[in-house]
């Protein structure tokens, strides 16, 4: 995926309805804390790191428009970021969630459903605008899907997560009464269905959407990125990797089939891939069609 001045948009057909992505923002965050015990000398290998330790990444966000809704699964870091945070995940431009709705003829009152996968700030801030210490909701016409364990966690941090969740902010989520609270896998909408993984997060959980016999998968930071893809390949801040590893198991057995195509949350090159099954390991290949910049 190119960069340029302009949103950078990609988009899928699934049966009838249009999926489409979108770089919400570019920012970096250390390397270790998004490869875990796996060593530098490894993981530079594939994204090699700046001077401070830094691997870029995306915040790289999909919409499913089925006709008569519109959802939006996770909303990127956003706008409405303080000091401490544009310390936290050294954006790298501007955040481009507005605009890139605006591109795919999405005004962010036609939004009517939002999913977070979890609530850690580059997934859940985008929700808010303006002033980030008195925040508005940037979709004021949604329903907010979250694990309960996750709201749990996120309002009652410890100070391992305190820096990723913010209270104010969440405090205005809960007061718009948009907030819904969810127990383990459930359908939002006929053909789109959370899936409690756990692992990242206690409450963390995925979005599978089908329709017919074509599936897109989007577990978030389960697998951020094509370079996740083995088991022990997992961020240092994984509350409970060997959760993942099980989650991430499961979600690879599922999806190694030609109908199933996968979102990356976080990866700076494929934003739509599909598994493919290499000699002695599992690869990545690039949907069709989908890596197109639109200016």
């Amino acid at each position: 995926m190119t960069a340029g001045d302009g949103p950078q948009l990609q988009s899928i057909r699934l049966g009838d309805w249009d999926i489409a992505g979108f770089v919400e923002r570019r920012f970096a965050l250390d390397g270790g804390t998004m490869f875990g015990v796996v060593p530098r000398m490894m993981w530079q290998k594939l994204i090699p790191p700046d001077d401070e330790n830094r691997v870029p990444l995306q915040a790289n966000l999909f919409v499913v428009k089925t006709g008569t809704a519109v959802v939006l699964l996770d909303t990127g870091l956003g706008d409405a970021l303080s000091k401490f945070d544009i310390r936290l995940y050294d954006p790298r431009g501007p955040s481009r969630i507005n605009e890139s709705l605006a591109a795919l003829g999405v005004h962010p009152t036609e939004v009517t459903h939002v999913i977070f996968t979890h609530l850690h700030t580059d997934h859940s801030n985008g929700a808010f605008a303006g002033d980030p210490d008195a925040p508005r909701l940037r979709f004021p016409n949604a329903d907010f899907f979250v694990q309960r364990d996750e709201w749990e966690d996120a309002t009652h941090p410890d100070e391992r997560t305190s820096a990723v969740y913010i209270q104010h902010r969440l405090r205005a989520l809960e007061e718009s009464g948009q907030l819904h609270l969810l127990d383990g896998d459930i359908d939002i909408i006929p053909g789109v269905r959370v899936v409690k993984t756990g692992g990242h997060t206690r409450g963390h959980q995925g979005v599978r959407v089908t329709r017919g016999d074509d599936r897109f998968f989007y577990y978030a930071d389960i697998i951020p990125s094509r370079f996740h893809l083995k088991g022990a390949y997992v961020a240092a801040v994984d509350m409970f990797p060997m959760d993942t590893m099980k989650a991430k198991k499961k979600l690879l057995a599922d999806a190694l089939d030609p109908r199933t195509i996968i979102g990356f949350d976080h990866d700076t090159t494929i934003m739509f891939g599909r598994l493919v099954q290499k000699e002695k390991w599992l690869d990545v290949e690039p949907v069709p069609g989908t890596n197109a910049t639109t200016a």
